[in-house]
């Protein structure tokens, strides 16, 4: 029987081992490491440090409690120190929340931290001693205008001393009328200057009191903080930092005339490189060459694909970059470098390309070990690329983190995602024809143990709608296949991910073909036998909110029910929310909503014909609204509001308010509460069995 949903270390696998023994398991068998280097047992000594039971073969499949989905993973944010010695990861218990520091020679935890009160966002090491702790809250800070948001603060936690500190403190050099902040931009990146540790962190600082971005060095061990960007360039939005911790390139937007450009900074002197109009969207710096001689970016996608080029440091010269045509979803760099190191080539799974081909042979036998696992995803490598952290999702796996050593040619289980999910529901790639014979591609998941014939469905859209679902384990629809239902993820046209046609498809397409995109799924799949038509139900989150009110107001007769979860109701309401005329980073944003939407401005008249609180009189479907009072990326108001028209129209709804919760479903107690909620629904008005 294959390993599946292995809790790691002592700490974790203490707790595993009490719940087995109360439980009387009574059938052990030992791990199995399929693949290219054999059958093999586990080392007595890995035996000792994981307590591991399996149910017996053959027992009867039992759909795992909805807690055990809705709660945020068991295990998540696994990170390897550079020297592969440290792993770092987030636990999560049914009272609390903590950051491991596993000490992987001694085979014992090295450090507990409490993040029970924090929304973990990432985890990264800076160097062997130093762990990088990114959280987030929702919050106006005092002494600012504007609307709430949800900002990002990093620390760096020494694991030799067991002390951390804040990287955007004392900050030095700057003026006395100039203000900053303790937040964050994006991904810090450390460097190793002269044998020190420093972390470079785009940070935000106040001139003429506008908030702006800068680039802040931070040495790790003194704590000394210097800002190492122009702070007279208010229009720098991005910069590319080299192994020694030089400033070589620099992205701008001047929304006076939409520009983007980017700037050399070559023999102590700046020059504009690229300079082109970039009214919506701009080329993008990606990192340096695997060389380190020239800068690579690219421009907007192509009906080809995107465009990469590089800039040489040298004499500033533009040519293609030689990997360019092999249309990566996304690049990586070598955070310490900031060198491109390879890329991520997405469609119905994930997978990797490396640019050296001893990496890249090492991650093929890595893939071969998991040869019958639906997804994988490389989460973390030492820096010598001989051990790796590996998240495999499959029958075989079900969610599950390996342990990879290539010097040892061992793959040892680590843990569950979702710990108590030990059977998941299959998922397929399928595609299927719109009304106007588009092809719409979509994940397609199977509920166990059912005859595939005249089941129940429920459609997922996601959200975005320039956005996509992923392969691997989505908690959501694992659940709501456990409870056995068919589960339908379609890539509907504005999804982004697939090429620009697909994209550029959905533009003016709100409530409309994009709409029409889903239920034309439904129809596709009960040609096929495989669902009910009368028993179908819509649900979604954010831009899939909207879609499951406009299932129930603009493209009736589909549905049976629908959620909407921090769903936008009100398009006009959304655009004067977006719009804060102070802020004019925000322009960009709005000018991309109106193409999709098709409208000049807020005051578009044709907003109205989109939006489902402008049409409750056609509903004829219970309706549950789900919203966190938290959200500052689709406001509470838009379910607050359809609520009331709703009840003003005497339509069949219920409403879940989810205190201090976000738009992310950042809180284990909050999901769960809309995940059962959802399920109770949809029990009720659109019954499994």
């Amino acid at each position: 029987m294959p390993a599946r949903g292995l809790e790691a270390y002592a700490i974790i696998c203490a707790e595993l081992y009490l719940r087995l023994q109360r439980a009387q398991i009574l059938c052990v068998v030992p791990f199995r490491c399929p693949g290219v280097w054999g059958w093999g047992m586990i080392s007595k000594t890995l035996w000792a440090a994981f307590a591991v039971a399996f149910a017996c073969a053959g027992a009867a499949f039992a759909a795992a409690p909805l807690a055990a989905y809705g709660r945020l993973p068991s295990v998540s944010h696994m990170v390897l120190s550079p020297n592969g010695d440290l792993l770092a990861f987030a636990k999560e218990t049914e009272t609390k929340r903590f950051l491991v520091i596993y000490d992987l020679n001694a085979r014992k935890p090295k450090a507990l931290v409490s993040l029970t009160d924090q929304k973990l966002r990432a985890l990264q090491w800076a160097d062997d001693s130093h762990l990088l702790i990114t959280t987030s809250v929702t919050t106006l800070p005092r002494g600012l205008e504007g609307r709430r948001s949800e900002y990002y603060m990093a620390q760096a936690y020494d694991v030799q001393t067991n002390t951390s500190r804040a990287l955007l403190e004392h900050i030095r050099g700057l003026g006395d009328n100039v203000e900053t902040m303790n937040v964050i931009e994006g991904t810090p990146e450390p460097r190793i200057i002269d044998g020190q540790s420093f972390v470079f962190v785009r940070g935000i600082y106040f001139p003429n009191n506008t908030g702006r971005l800068g680039l802040f060095r931070v040495n790790l061990v003194t704590g000394d903080t210097r800002m190492v960007s122009n702070p007279h360039n208010v229009n720098a939005e991005n910069w590319v930092v080299d192994e020694t911790g030089n400033i070589v390139a620099e992205a701008d937007y001047n929304e006076a005339d939409q520009h983007w450009k980017m700037v050399l900074y070559r023999n102590g002197e700046r020059s504009t490189a690229v300079d082109v109009a970039a009214p919506v969207e701009g080329p993008q710096i990606e990192g340096l060459s695997e060389d380190g001689t020239a800068v690579i970016f690219s421009l907007p996608e192509a009906e080809e694909g995107r465009v990469y080029q590089q800039i040489s440091l040298k004499d500033g010269s533009t040519t293609s970059w030689r990997h360019g045509d092999m249309q990566f979803g996304e690049l990586f760099t070598d955070i310490r470098s900031g060198r491109v190191s390879g890329g991520s080539r997405l469609a119905e799974r994930n997978d990797y390309v490396f640019f050296d081909q001893h990496l890249q042979v090492m991650w093929n036998s890595v893939k071969a070990a998991f040869k019958s696992a639906t997804n994988m995803d490389l989460d973390s490598w030492s820096s010598d690329n001989r051990k790796a952290i590996v998240h495999a999702f499959g029958q075989d796996y079900g969610d599950g983190f390996f342990l990879v050593d290539l010097n040892t040619h061992k793959a040892d289980p680590i843990g569950s995602a979702y710990d108590g999910v030990v059977d998941v529901a299959p998922v397929k790639w399928i595609d299927y024809k719109a009304a106007d014979g588009r092809k719409i591609q979509a994940y397609l998941t199977l509920p166990l143990n059912r005859e595939p014939k005249n089941l129940p469905l429920i459609v997922l859209p996601h959200g975005g709608p320039h956005s996509r679902d992923y392969p691997g384990f989505d908690w959501f629809s694992q659940a709501l296949a456990s409870r056995g239902y068919v589960v339908l993820q379609p890539q509907f046209r504005g999804s982004d991910g697939f090429g620009k046609d697909l994209l550029e498809a959905g533009f003016g397409e709100f409530g409309k073909k994009m709409q029409t995109d889903l239920s034309d799924g439904v129809r596709a799949l009960a040609a096929q036998g495989l669902v009910d038509p009368k028993r179908v139900c819509i649900v979604g989150a954010s831009y899939g909110g909207y879609a499951a009110l406009a299932g129930a107001t603009l493209d009736t007769g589909v549905y049976r029910c629908a959620v909407s979860i921090a769903g936008l109701s009100d398009l006009k309401g959304q655009l004067k929310y977006w719009h804060w005329p102070r802020n004019t980073l925000d322009d960009r944003s709005e000018r991309f909503w109106d193409r999709f939407l098709n409208v000049e401005d807020a005051s578009d008249p044709k907003l109205a014909a989109i939006s489902p609180i402008k049409h409750v009189d056609k509903i004829s479907i219970p309706i549950l609204l789900i919203h966190g009072r938290d959200d500052t990326v689709v406001p509470f108001f838009q379910s607050d509001d359809m609520a009331d028209e709703l009840k003003s129209a005497k339509k069949p709804y219920e409403f879940v308010v989810l205190k201090a919760e976000d738009h992310w479903l950042s809180r284990s107690e909050t999901r769960l509460q809309m995940l059962e909620a959802t399920v109770k629904f949809l029990e009720a008005n659109n019954p499994p069995n």
